[in-house]
Order: C-alpha cells, then sequence, then structure tokens
C-alpha cells in the first residue's frame, strides 16, 4: 500500500514537472518572442523602427514572462529533485511550508502572467484600431510583421497562463493532501 503511494505521488510529481516545462516554454517564447520584436518602416520618406519599447505594456509583459519562465525552470529542479527523492520529504512541516510557498508563488505568477498577458493585448487592440478620439492612429496596417509577432506572443503568454492557473491548482491540492482529514466527531461537538 505505501509503496503504491509513493509510485503515485511520483508519478504525480513527473506530470507537474512536464506541465512546468511546457510553462517554463511557453512563457520563455512569449518573452522572446515580443522581446526580439522589431520592424523598420518608411513612413512620410522617414525610416521609423517599432520596438517592444515603444509600447510600455509590451515591455512589461516580456519582463513578466521571462520571470514566469525563470520561475517555472526553478520549480522544474524542484521537481527533478522530488523525483529523485521518492517524491516524499521526511521533514512534515518544512513540507507544508514548502507546498504553501509554492502554493502563493504559483497563484502570484498565474495573476501576473494573465494580467501582464491582458494589459498587452488591451494596447494592442488599440494599435490595431487606433484611438481617434486620442488623435492614435492604427499602427498595425504599417507595422504588420510586427502586429502578427506580437499576436503570437499573446497568444503564447496566455497558454502559459492557463497552464500556470492548472499549477496553481496542483499546488492548492497538495497543500489539502498535507492536512489529515476531518475527526469522526467535530471538536464543536457537545459531549
Amino acid at each position: 500500500m505505501v509503496a503504491a503511494a509513493a509510485a503515485a505521488r511520483a508519478t504525480e510529481v513527473k506530470a507537474e514537472g512536464w506541465l512546468r516545462g511546457a510553462c517554463a516554454a511557453l512563457a520563455a517564447a512569449a518573452a522572446l518572442l515580443v522581446g526580439l520584436s522589431t520592424q523598420t518602416e518608411t513612413v512620410l520618406l522617414v525610416r521609423k523602427k517599432a520596438t517592444v519599447k515603444d509600447v510600455q505594456a509590451l515591455w512589461v509583459l516580456a519582463m513578466a514572462a521571462a520571470a514566469a519562465a525563470g520561475y517555472h525552470v526553478l520549480q522544474l529542479l524542484r521537481c527533478f529533485y522530488l523525483g529523485r527523492a521518492g517524491g516524499v520529504n521526511p521533514c512534515r512541516r518544512s513540507s507544508r511550508a514548502l507546498a504553501w510557498v509554492c502554493l502563493l508563488l504559483d497563484k502570484a505568477c498565474a495573476y501576473t502572467t494573465f494580467a501582464t498577458t491582458v494589459a498587452a493585448a488591451q494596447a494592442c487592440v488599440i494599435a490595431l484600431d487606433g484611438a481617434h478620439a486620442l488623435q492614435w492612429t492604427k499602427l498595425c496596417n504599417i507595422y504588420t510583421r510586427f502586429c502578427e509577432q506580437i499576436a503570437g506572443s499573446l497568444v503564447l503568454g496566455m497558454l502559459a497562463a492557463v497552464g500556470t492557473a492548472v499549477l496553481s491548482a496542483v499546488s492548492a491540492r497538495n497543500v489539502v493532501r498535507l492536512y489529515p482529514s476531518s475527526p469522526a466527531t467535530p471538536p464543536y461537538a457537545a459531549r
């Protein structure tokens, strides 16, 4: 029975490792795609270059996606360690603390990745349609390749956010598993 539980836990750690690796790859790809996207065009005899620094939300997305990728790589290393150790930690109290820290960090990573991706998408909608009340013109009809690359990075960022949300659910499950089941009689029941 104990061997079966350890084997199941090792399988869960391996699955979490694969999901963390996928999230790290998606976040890194989003950060690289948005960070390295540039396009130069001639507009009214003036050469203009579109970069990620032109839109602050895109720059924040690149930094947040890079940080999320780094976080997932660190967590992936933790999964490798737990996989080698059989998925169990002999020190129960530190196991609880680590589980709570992982849960909170996973939640923060999921929220940050999602929020920065949505903010960048909002900025891209303005670049796509313009904002006539603010006298901002459309930019995607001039810098089409740049806008297509940014759209790809937004899709990758959203996939990374969804994967991170799934990982935070896994972390929440790991936290709940560390606490014993409820006793047969509740502590507040009359004796």
